[in-house]
């Protein structure tokens, strides 16, 4: 079975990523606008009523611009876990929504998805990425990663496809004009991964099974799409995973689109 992966937006402008199976299509976070996710579906040539469900990852704005009117427009079912539902409702904008609450680490479905939620670092209420599963394919979202962790590297390693963050140059970052303290919690444990830390990680995790990366949440002043490309690229060459497509994801307009089906690992499957 393949699923098909196409971010629609990422950075932090907003942050939306459309996987689908072909019998069920589902969006991992609604940060831009009502009006842009349908237009961007649009222009991918997927109608607003293809779709069966958002699942947020975490609260932060740059995760939920478009979320209460995808809910009141669209009847869109919502899920998310406790923690993020909880960070949420001191908001009335969000406070009359309905919730399918999920508990991290624990699968639950969507049509024929299996998704995996599973915790990850970063200075939100609950953060998760997801890894999205159809008939022994998987692809993996972590769009806001503070540090590589061993359950991380667990479900990258069980996919054939990930998004994964890639959000500044450190020499950038460290050269910017950013409070000394902005600079300090972005680099830090529960902040963002740096291209060289998402290189790192991908030459760690990756195996022959994984065809394709996508590198997302790239910071507009803190970094440029050829240094994250360059940079990733060679952290998979130099450890003899040439044969993955790296492409990098825009706060303007849709990624390219990219279909992939079974990844065999010798590794069992966790949550």
């Amino acid at each position: 079975m393949a699923l098909e992966v196409c971010v629609l937006g990422s950075g932090s402008r907003g942050n939306c990523t459309y996987v689908s199976s072909g019998e069920t299509s589902i969006l991992i976070d609604a940060g831009l606008s009502c009006r842009q996710i349908a237009r961007r579906l649009e222009q991918i040539g997927v109608g607003m009523d293809r779709l069966a469900a958002v699942c947020l990852s975490h609260e932060h704005a740059d995760h939920i611009t478009g979320l209460a009117t995808l809910h009141k427009r669209y009847g869109l079912p919502l899920f998310a876990n406790r923690g993020t539902v909880e960070a949420l409702t001191y908001s009335d904008r969000f406070a009359d929504l309905r919730w399918n609450v999920f508990s991290t680490g624990a699968t639950f479905h969507i049509g024929d998805l299996a998704v995996h939620p599973f915790s990850l670092p970063h200075d939100a209420y609950e953060p998760v990425g997801f890894r999205i599963s159809c008939e022994g394919t998987s692809v993996t979202v972590a769009t806001d990663v503070g540090m590589p962790t061993t359950l991380l590297r667990e479900h990258l390693r069980q996919s054939s496809l990930v998004v994964i963050e890639s959000n500044h140059d450190e020499q950038l970052l460290r050269d910017s004009s950013r409070p000394p303290s902005l600079i300090q919690r972005i680099l830090g444990r529960q902040g963002h991964l740096s291209n060289e830390a998402a290189g790192a990680l991908l030459a760690e995790v990756a195996h022959p099974g994984l065809s394709c990366v996508f590198l997302a949440h790239l910071s507009e002043e803190c970094n440029r799409p050829e240094l994250a490309v360059a940079s990733v690229r060679h952290a998979l060459e130099k450890a003899g995973h040439a044969h993955v497509e790296v492409h990098c994801t825009f706060p303007d307009r849709p990624s390219v689109r990219r279909s992939v089906s079974t990844c065999l690992t010798a590794l069992p499957e966790r949550q």
